[in-house]
């Protein structure tokens, strides 16, 4: 034999005991805690998402599937934490429709698309515009109308730069004209709360985090972002009664380090996709605005793609610019 089909044959072997490698470790995953990173603080949708899926999957997968919240940077520095993870299936990412990595992309070092690889969709949740109880509007005719006769004096709170409430409502203005000022915070929890605290009076977010404070009679519900009416709450019209066009919701889902073993992607995939069928959690997730959606991970990729080219034009059409 050759020195070249020497160097083929190595190469083969090589490829063949890492498989074997990888095989045998899938087999018995997961032996140790697995580590589920939540690149935004406690408090918002994802994290309390993130909690009642850990709860499930901590029983399922026969190990302790823990929360670790590392914030910062509109969600770049959890991200960067969990792509350079070993690919052992032992850290793993769990995030939601935010993107700050897209906004001066040339100086990220992480994308959702490329510096991962999708595991699973959990589900979606609805948006909702919601406003401090003082506020003297009772829909979004007239939060819109207000905001007209006002321009620049009414503020909106997000969980930051590229969060899901700022290009909620970067798209809202995009489609009406108003002028309302961005303030941005460290995460959801932060931003209702200064919304309740009255300091900024809008907050156009997910369900799942303002309906609590909506029930308590802290903040003041005038619409749901979806295309048709939230069959729990039929009583409150759609932004897009008043705003054609306009339709947002939040996804939620689970990826891992690229080079991640497909047989470990594979079952994190399945208990995921067992756990939607847990009465029990989608009820739960019901309670909290969101509903379980399935899909392979080979289309919950292509949904990313297709939410980045979607978010992509509403970040260079309002001219949002990183901090």
């Amino acid at each position: 034999m050759n020195a070249n089909g020497r160097s083929l044959q190595t190469l083969v072997l090589l490829c063949a005991a890492i498989s074997f490698i990888s095989s045998a470790a899938a087999a018995t995953f997961p032996e140790k805690t697995i580590r589920v990173i939540i690149p935004w603080p406690p408090g918002g949708s994802t994290d309390i998402v993130g909690r009642l899926l850990a709860v499930e999957l901590t029983a399922r997968l026969k190990q302790q599937v823990i929360i670790d919240n590392r914030a910062g940077a509109g969600g770049i520095v959890g991200m960067q934490l969990a792509t350079a993870a070993p690919p052992d299936g032992y850290t793993l990412m769990l995030t939601s429709t935010a993107y700050g990595y897209l906004i001066d992309k040339q100086e990220a070092p992480v994308d959702i698309v490329k510096s991962f690889a999708p595991v699973a969709l959990i589900g979606l949740g609805e948006s909702a515009l919601a406003v401090h109880p003082a506020l003297p509007v009772k829909s979004v005719k007239e939060l819109i109308a207000l905001a007209r006769t006002r321009p620049g004096a009414l503020n909106y709170a997000s969980s930051g730069i590229g969060g899901f409430p700022h290009m909620n409502t970067e798209l809202l203005k995009l489609k009406t004209g108003v002028d309302i000022v961005h303030v941005p915070f460290k995460g959801g929890g932060p931003a209702i709360a200064d919304v309740m605290a009255g300091q900024t009076q809008i907050y156009l977010g997910t369900l799942v985090t303002v309906m609590p404070f909506i029930n308590g009679g802290r903040l003041k519900l005038l619409a749901v972002g979806g295309t048709k009416r939230n069959s729990n709450l039929p009583n409150v019209p759609t932004i897009s009664e008043t705003v054609p066009g306009y339709e947002t919701y939040i996804w939620w889902g689970i990826f891992a380090p690229p080079a991640t073993p497909p047989a470990i992607i594979a079952r994190v995939h399945a208990e995921t996709i067992n756990t939607l069928d847990s009465p029990a959690f989608v009820k739960r997730l019901d309670e909290q605005g969101g509903a379980p959606v399935k899909m392979s991970s080979a289309e919950f990729g292509k949904l990313m793609v297709s939410e980045t080219v979607k978010w992509t034009e509403v970040i260079k059409a309002a001219g949002i610019k990183g901090e």
